[in-house]
């Protein structure tokens, strides 16, 4: 025991000189990206880019300047993929896409899953998730399918983000969403803010309903007419969608989900996330 406590002022002088010279903190923006200071994640959800293959949708991520991508199962992949969809993934295929995924410094973090109605559909999502290292499913499960669901996120420790389709969706209310979280652990919400919006709702008191069980962000803007817009030109209260999120403390990703102009909305994706930024920053 004496011994050993000779060498306790070198510990000390050698944990303070770690801590001076460690490696600062991994930003959640690109370099130069303002939001990084702001505490939130961007991304995109690469719906907005459905019409392209899976390689390009991620070139035209990348350069929106985010550093998080959400796929869709439903995604036509195309460019070294063939002819297969993201659900028909192979261990070949899988590893392909991460190399991408690694060469563009981008993380796909989730992906919406459609179309799994028994034990066997969703443990192959589940499956999938675990090997493309997601972090959640985005779905809209049937009321069956809540518990299996909880329990399987459970044991995958991926969690489920229910999202809120427009009315007449069962899911297009907060409060219906709020019920499911309430009662299984691994299941939040994917809060889409356009569809709040377009049910007639206001998305900042379905953000306040929802606290602390909110997993991500689908971000959009709407019209009067709910026609998709670019952010800052529909009538969603931005300013007050950031300053509920800071309260809660929120540290998921928001994802910008652009669906208009599909075939030329880059810049308008980029004008969402610019917009964002600078509300942020403020």
């Amino acid at each position: 025991m004496k011994k050993n406590i000779k060498f306790v002022p070198f510990l000390v002088l050698l944990v303070a000189a770690i801590m001076a010279f460690r490696v600062p903190p991994i930003t959640t923006g690109k370099p130069g990206n303002p939001f990084a200071s702001a505490g939130f994640k961007m991304g995109v959800a690469l719906y907005s880019f459905n019409h392209y293959s899976f390689k390009k949708s991620l070139d035209l991520a990348d350069s929106c300047g985010v550093k998080y991508v959400e796929g869709f199962s439903f995604h036509k992949l195309g460019e070294g993929f063939g002819d297969i969809t993201m659900d028909r993934l192979d261990k070949t295929t899988i590893a392909l896409m991460n190399t991408m995924l690694l060469k563009k410094h981008l993380v796909m973090a989730s992906m919406y899953a459609g179309g799994a109605n028994n034990l066997a559909g969703w443990k192959k999502y589940f499956e999938l998730a675990r090997e493309l290292h997601l972090q959640y499913l985005v779905c809209e499960p049937g009321r069956r399918q809540w518990d299996m669901i909880d329990s399987l996120a459970g044991i995958y420790h991926i969690k489920i983000a229910i999202h809120d389709h427009v009315n007449p969706s069962p899911y297009w209310h907060p409060d219906s969403v709020l019920a499911i979280a309430k009662g299984h652990p691994n299941i939040g919400a994917c809060a889409d803010i356009g569809h709040w919006a377009n049910s007639g709702l206001d998305p900042v008191k379905c953000l306040k309903i929802l606290a602390g069980h909110i997993i991500s962000l689908h971000l959009k803007d709407v019209d009067q007419a709910n026609n998709d817009v670019v952010p800052g030109k529909g009538i969603i209260d931005f300013a007050g969608i950031v300053k509920e999120l800071k309260r809660q403390h929120f540290n998921g990703i928001i994802d910008v989900e652009c669906e208009h102009n599909m075939d030329n909305n880059v810049q308008d994706v980029k004008a969402a996330v610019d917009y964002i930024n600078q509300i942020a920053a403020k």
